[in-house]
């Protein structure tokens, strides 16, 4: 069923929500006092049924996509960024233009790191690909957590594209980061560009960076290296400690 406005794509997500999946989203979120997702609200919708939804629903007006992206409700969030995604690759320039600075101005909606991972790509990556990364330096740059790691899920798009150097120099800039989800994605990143680029280039940067890079960052970066290359690059961050 095509969905005309806000209100019924809520009510479809309300249709297909699971109690379970309500009750641990919270805790894998981390939705508690202090956490990064505190006060953030779960109705259990999984991802697959959100997805759904989006694309019947996928020419819904900008000022209905925002009562959705501006909803406490994490689910109403998710479909509004894969509705804007779905009209982004089937948009002109202008539109792609649109939904991108659309996207710039309401990010503090995108805040936490699924809805980060599932929109960066495009909603950033894909529109600057042909550009240069200056609004990712600014947002590497940013006090915010999320902007931090939509900086880095961003340069995906040009790791894509055989281009490792956005990559590189957005993990430079974070490399010391002390959030771990700030270093696990800059480490999963890196993992990206020696799996689909250039093993060689991911090396160089370890080799420059492997004694200052948080372990967690580093573990991530190495994930699929051979054993003798992940105890080399482990040795080399105990030495330096």
């Amino acid at each position: 069923m095509n969905s005309n406005n806000a209100q019924q794509v809520k009510e479809q997500l309300y249709r297909l929500r699971k109690p379970e999946k309500a009750a641990f989203f919270p805790r894998f979120f981390k939705t508690g006092p202090g956490q990064y997702g505190e006060g953030d609200q779960f109705i259990g919708v999984v991802v697959p049924d959100i997805r759904n939804v989006s694309k019947a629903s996928r020419t819904l007006s900008e000022k209905e996509t925002l009562t959705l992206l501006s909803s406490p409700i994490h689910e109403e969030r998710m479909v509004a960024l894969f509705i804007m995604i779905e009209q982004f690759q089937r948009g002109t320039a202008a539109e792609k233009k649109r939904l991108h600075q659309l996207y710039l101005h309401q990010s503090r909606y995108v805040n936490n790191w699924d809805l980060v991972d599932l929109s960066a790509r495009v909603l950033i990556g894909e529109y600057l690909a042909a550009d240069d990364i200056s609004l990712l330096r600014r947002l590497a740059k940013s006090s915010n957590l999320w902007e931090q790691r939509m900086a880095i899920l961003a340069t995906f798009a040009f790791i894509l594209q055989g281009n490792s150097e956005p990559t590189l120099e957005v993990a430079e800039m974070l490399v010391n980061h002390p959030h771990d989800l700030i270093q696990k994605a800059v480490g999963w990143l890196l993992r990206e560009v020696g799996k689909r680029n250039s093993l060689e280039v991911e090396k160089a940067f370890l080799d420059k960076h492997a004694k200052q890079m948080p372990r967690t960052m580093l573990r991530y970066a190495i994930e699929r290296f051979p054993e003798t290359d992940k105890k080399h690059y482990m040795q080399l961050k105990f030495t330096s400690n």
